[in-house]
């Protein structure tokens, strides 16, 4: 029994996420979660394969007299987006993640939760134990690597899945089903830059820029969110032509499928400007704050004094570092004309870090049209090499094209309806989905993604609301009674 969720329900599910929130799960460092997921299929005699990708598929037999219906693969990834505050100790590779109650949600403690996509995990194992549910012959496929390569989707092979529904675990608005996501592609650029000597008629200060949201960079792109990497430069920026200022560091956000929450810069002013470029800080503060007021009430931008660094990097590299950034797209690049309040295109300025010789930036981009994609793809790459950088793009993932006639579509829709006496919205999503790459390698899959409400996943803000939870088991159930017989 759940010590933390003691008294929700389902309790099955709650009982399994707290298990999964015990297990830690990187990107690419899924085998303890992997190891735990096919220790419960052979507890439950269910066959369990694992192909040369790491995904893991559970099958498991039709409830009586059901054996004739379709088979339905229930798809969710098992590894999660590792973010925190900086104030927070917390090692991923080892460390649970210690979650709690909070008013209607449930949170964790300075880190990300996993819920994204821990919750569709917990689902698909109760699902497999709990045998008093009706269904036909069901696949569970788990998949590794979502977050940061989607590498599970792009291994699989034709012959993996025998299924050819698909329901998608994996969304986060409770009472919107999704048919359609946008591809995506990350761009990654490299600077390098030569150390200088310090300049000691000078002070020293640690530039911070802390307290933003962050977020999903797909489905929190159109919030008016703040990007650290964007704030802390366009102060530096004016720095640098006002007090003379030198960069010895500067080292912002983290992941590329995150909306960049904090950065710090070190930095090296005169000392017969140190006063004015104290002031200039202050007042950076309360303009930003005034700026993004309603949308980061939390935002700061401080100083303090940091000690004397070993070099700066030198003056041209720094003006067309500072120069690109601030000339680099970050957000909404264009809506859809065909779906009311859509993003069709988008961009988002990830991260900033620095190396012994070298600066390397992460971005990554995404649209609903494909040559879109490839139009934000070269808009930010042409920033980059105007400044001399050196630009490696990802294979990127391809989209996910609406079927609005979808079988599958129109069981959940109507089992939504039954249950819950409201129509659902049927959306597409501004963010990237395995169900694009599971429909280049069997296309003639049928798939649906839905899921409870998460809110600010990707970050430490990352909350579940309790009481969809419970709609979102509810729902998946239903579906699955009402699958149709198969061919």
């Amino acid at each position: 029994m759940s010590k933390t969720f003691n008294g929700l329900y389902p309790e099955l599910v709650w009982n399994y996420f707290e298990e999964i929130c015990k297990i830690p799960r990187p990107s690419k460092k899924e085998q303890l979660i992997a190891a735990y997921i096919i220790q419960v299929a052979e507890k439950l005699n269910l066959e369990c394969l694992t192909d040369e990708t790491g995904n893991i598929l559970v099958r498991k037999p039709a409830s009586m007299g059901k054996e004739n219906l379709a088979i339905v693969v229930l798809q969710s990834h098992i590894d999660m987006v590792c973010e925190k505050n900086s104030d927070v100790y917390h090692d991923f590779d080892k460390d649970p993640i210690v979650p709690r109650l909070d008013g209607e949600w449930i949170k964790a403690t300075g880190t990300t939760l996993g819920a994204d996509d821990g919750i569709g995990i917990a689902a698909q194992l109760a699902i497999m134990e709990d045998n008093t549910i009706i269904h036909g012959p069901l696949e569970f496929l788990f998949t590794v690597d979502e977050e940061t390569g989607l590498t599970g989707a792009y291994g699989l092979k034709p012959e993996f899945l025998k299924g050819r529904i698909l329901l998608n675990l994996d969304s986060e608005d409770e009472g919107e089903l999704f048919i359609g996501c946008a591809g995506g592609k990350d761009t990654t650029i490299t600077f390098s830059y030569s150390k200088v000597p310090v300049n000691y008629d000078c002070s020293s200060f640690q530039i911070k820029v802390t307290g933003l949201k962050g977020g999903h960079s797909g489905d929190d792109i159109n919030k008016g969110l703040g990007n650290a990497n964007k704030i802390l430069n366009r102060l530096l920026w004016n720095s640098g032509n006002k007090f003379e200022m030198r960069i010895s560091s500067f080292e912002g956000g983290n992941l590329r499928n995150a909306i960049s929450r904090e950065a710090f810069a070190t930095v090296m002013v005169p000392k017969r400007f140190q006063q004015d470029f104290i002031k200039y800080v202050k007042e950076y503060n309360l303009t930003v704050k005034a700026e993004f007021k309603t949308t980061e009430p939390d935002l700061l931008v401080s100083y303090q004094t940091a000690e004397m660094p070993s070099f700066v990097m030198d003056l041209s590299s720094q003006e067309k570092l500072l120069n690109a950034i601030y000339a680099c797209p970050h957000g909404v690049i264009a809506m859809s004309a065909d779906i009311p309040n859509f993003v069709e295109t988008s961009t988002n300025l990830a991260s900033i870090k620095f190396t012994d010789k070298q600066i390397i930036i992460g971005t990554s981009q995404r649209s609903s049209s494909e040559s879109g994609k490839d139009d934000v793809v070269s808009m930010v790459a042409s920033v980059f090499r105007l400044a001399g950088g050196k630009i490696v793009h990802s294979d990127g993932y391809p989209g996910w094209t609406p079927n609005p006639k979808s079988k599958v579509l129109e069981i959940t829709r109507e089992a939504y309806k039954k249950l819950f006496t409201t129509e659902p919205k049927v959306l597409a999503i501004h963010a990237g989905l395995e169900c694009g790459l599971i429909g280049e390698c069997y296309p003639d899959m049928d798939m649906i993604s839905f899921g409870p409400t998460i809110k600010g996943a990707h970050s430490p803000d990352e909350r579940l609301l309790i009481s969809t939870v419970r709609k979102f088991w509810d729902l998946t159930l239903e579906v699955l009674r009402n699958i149709p017989e198969g061919n």
